[in-house]
């Protein structure tokens, strides 16, 4: 396990005697920094490191931990944040089996979180959970459109065994049968697994017009590579946890002509001047670009970006109310979050609701296709 925290922390314990510390907002994030999901979670943590030290006038204290991809330590990390060091708002994971896994203790504590993976959970149990990504069925959308474009009869599938590829299957397979596309054969693996020789070739020949392919990150290249060698040669889809540049950087010329669906941050410079979000998504761009080089730019490290912005207008709201390190304040900090109002951010135009903890609309989904080892909008 890697434990990180700014030196931020270190001031307010310093002061904590005189209770300064009792006003300054803390936030816990938790990120996989190794393991299979690191490709995602390293650039949500890089952002985070971008973080201003003050937020709404209080100091800002961040701790930022490791869940190493695995669920079990991500619930660890999530209840020492709650218990111990009494965090305002839970921020993460961007694996999908984490966040959902965090989503219980953020219930049972009554912290807020804000998940950066599109989790989903059983009806009325996301009082405390808001999503940054956009919803699947948003992204499952934008994919359906684009194939019906491209006269796309049917369209196989070939996904994660856990929770993100299972929401996948239950938000596309609708939506693709309301399209009047067949939908099958289904194909399953595991995130640890290093071949899908198995079910490629089933899918292969069963010949669908397309295949979804429903991974993340630098995983997501080994499926498509897989379908690609045994001979498929239609096209393929790809969901927006495939939306950085290791699906490339692995894949290589077995990932040219993937159409990969995306939110607009990572499209900054090609959306069109219309668009809502570009001038967000170019300030995101320029300066987590200038932190961390060109082309460096990451699905996750918008979410980060993102949350920072929702904070900054739903914190001021629950001061008003509460002070930070309370339970009053987390669920004013809660409350507010549905209070906030039509925001944009680099990734989309967001409304969070009572009744709504997705609050993207149908249009938020980017179309995209990798043409010469770049993402260019279709």
């Amino acid at each position: 396990m890697q434990r990180f925290q700014f030196k931020a922390l270190v001031a307010a314990a310093l002061v904590a005697a005189s209770g300064a510390a009792l006003a300054d907002i803390t936030i816990g994030v938790v990120a996989p920094l190794t393991g299979p999901a690191s490709g995602l979670g390293i650039p949500a943590g890089n952002q985070v490191k971008l973080w201003p030290k003050t937020l709404a006038g209080e100091k800002l204290n961040v701790i930022l931990m490791d869940d190493a991809s695995d669920p079990t330590q991500g619930v660890q990390h999530a209840k020492k944040l709650t218990a111990a060091d009494k965090v305002d708002v839970l921020m993460g994971s961007v694996a999908t089996p984490v966040a959902a896994a965090m989503a219980q203790v953020a219930e049972e504590s009554g912290t807020p979180q804000l998940a950066w993976s599109p989790v989903a959970v059983p009806a009325g149990k996301d009082k405390w959970l808001f999503r940054l990504p956009q919803s699947n069925a948003v992204m499952g959308h934008a994919i359906i459109g684009h194939m019906q474009k491209q006269g796309i009869k049917s369209v196989g599938f070939l996904g994660y065994s856990d929770a993100y590829g299972e929401t996948w299957l239950n938000d596309f397979k609708p939506q693709a049968e309301k399209a009047g596309i067949k939908f099958g054969p289904v194909e399953r693996f595991a995130r640890a697994d290093t071949s899908v020789t198995g079910q490629a070739l089933k899918l292969v020949s069963a010949n669908p017009d397309a295949i979804l392919v429903v991974a993340s990150g630098s995983g997501a290249a080994m499926p498509e590579m897989a379908l690609r060698e045994r001979g498929f040669k239609g096209k393929v889809y790809q969901t927006h946890a495939a939306a950085t540049r290791d699906l490339m950087r692995v894949g290589g010329k077995a990932v040219e002509g993937t159409f990969v669906v995306s939110g607009p941050a990572v499209l900054a410079e090609q959306l069109p001047d219309a668009h809502p979000s570009k001038a967000e998504a170019i300030k995101f761009v320029q300066q987590y670009e200038k932190a961390y080089g060109p082309g460096s730019r990451n699905q996750f490290a918008g979410h980060a970006w993102d949350s920072l912005i929702v904070m900054e207008k739903a914190a001021p709201l629950a001061l008003k109310k509460a002070k930070p390190g309370t339970p009053e304040f987390r669920a004013a900090l809660r409350d507010a979050f549905e209070q906030i109002g039509t925001t944009t951010l680099a990734h989309g135009v967001l409304n969070w609701t009572a009744a709504d903890h997705w609050g993207y609309t149908n249009d938020t989904g980017v179309m995209m296709k990798v043409t010469n080892g770049e993402f260019k909008v279709e």
